[in-house]
């Protein structure tokens, strides 16, 4: 048989080229695939058995890792073994103090906001002369000295709604000698000269938006001073899990825990002249006013005497939030009125550990 030789041009010689290539290339991505998928194999074996920071060296950050799911189990890995740290540390300690016995040192005090207040130069010392001649001399000394019995009348805004109609009838439930009457669109200068001819003491007024109460304006007769306040996390007596009893109409007790400042005695003040100067102890109810951090919580309780040592507390509703944004002298004057003092938030606020009451 003849054979003829047929010429190879150099197109199909580049094919040729170029198909090994591609071959090369998917051995290649193939052989780089398994070692790939090895590595990953081998990391999550790592990660597995808790041997991550072998894998990482020393001055590792989770933070470079860009996978979002490996860098979520390694934040969590790492959360994990920084508590077992921590209690390991607790345990040590509590086995060394239980060994040295009374010889321990003394416990560390943690750090908070509120043991590392900035100094207010208007601190109140209740032994000082000035605070005591200002004390027996103010608008509320009458009601200190047992002369006056408070008398409040308590309203709304206009057309107030559910929440804030139960809300001002459980305050009045609260605080004794306090009456509920509806607002009938006056303004507050024409109201003012009514209450005073009516012997009342007290005015406070209930503002609400969306339904729900969001400020009270508590002003003093006849002479001030007015206290604005802007109310959050309203809680009826209905919405709190285990309360009591409705109260009795005995007068409670009145307890007005970290008010330090001029500002803060001066609100405290006002907040204790609501209420009578001799509380009834049989009925064993307390209205609590505690300021933390400029926000004044308010508690009603009942407590109960379980046996010479123990002592049971009842929550009897309502609770609410106060946050002070002015004190005026004088009665209600939104126009001519003269301020003692403004909540600025944006200069006030700005250092955490400083706070105005």
């Amino acid at each position: 048989m003849d054979f003829t030789e047929v010429p190879v041009t150099s197109e199909r010689k580049s094919k040729k080229k170029k198909n090994k290539r591609a071959g090369n290339k998917r051995v290649s991505e193939a052989e780089n695939g398994e070692s790939v998928g090895v590595e990953k194999k081998s990391e999550e074996k790592i990660m597995e058995n808790g041997e991550s920071s072998a894998a990482f060296p020393p001055t590792f950050s989770v933070s470079e890792i860009k996978n979002k799911q490996r860098r979520h189990l390694m934040f969590m890995k790492l959360k994990q073994e920084k508590r077992k740290q921590k209690l390991q540390l607790r345990k040590k300690k509590k086995k060394e103090r239980a060994a040295l016995g009374d010889k321990a040192p003394p416990k560390e005090v943690p750090k908070t906001i509120e043991n590392q207040r900035v100094f207010d130069e208007t601190t109140v010392d209740l032994e000082d002369e000035e605070i005591a001649f200002d004390e027996g001399t103010d608008e509320f000394s009458a009601y200190f000295n047992r002369l006056t019995n408070p008398q409040v009348l308590i309203t709304t805004s206009d057309r107030p709604r559910g929440k804030t109609v139960r809300f001002c009838e459980q305050l009045a439930s609260v605080i004794p000698n306090a009456h509920v009457y509806y607002r009938r669109g006056l303004a507050l200068k024409k109201i003012i000269p009514q209450c005073v001819a009516r012997n009342f003491t007290y005015l406070m007024v209930i503002n609400e938006d969306r339904l729900v109460p969001n400020g009270l304006v508590l002003c003093h007769l006849p002479d001030g001073p007015t206290a604005h306040f802007k109310v959050s996390s309203v809680r009826l007596r209905k919405e709190i899990k285990r309360r009591g009893k409705d109260p009795t109409e005995h007068s409670p007790e009145v307890i007005l825990n970290n008010f330090s400042t001029r500002l803060g005695h001066t609100i405290a003040r006002l907040f204790a002249a609501l209420f009578p100067q001799d509380p009834n102890f049989v009925g064993r109810q307390v209205a609590t006013f505690h300021n933390q951090r400029d926000f004044i919580f308010f508690r009603f309780h009942r407590y109960i005497f379980k046996n010479e040592k123990k002592v049971g507390i009842q929550e009897l509703g309502p609770r609410f939030t106060l946050k002070l944004r002015s004190l005026q002298k004088g009665t209600f004057d939104s126009k001519y009125g003269e301020y003692e003092w403004v909540l600025k938030r944006h200069e006030m606020d700005a250092c955490r550990r400083k706070f105005q009451l």
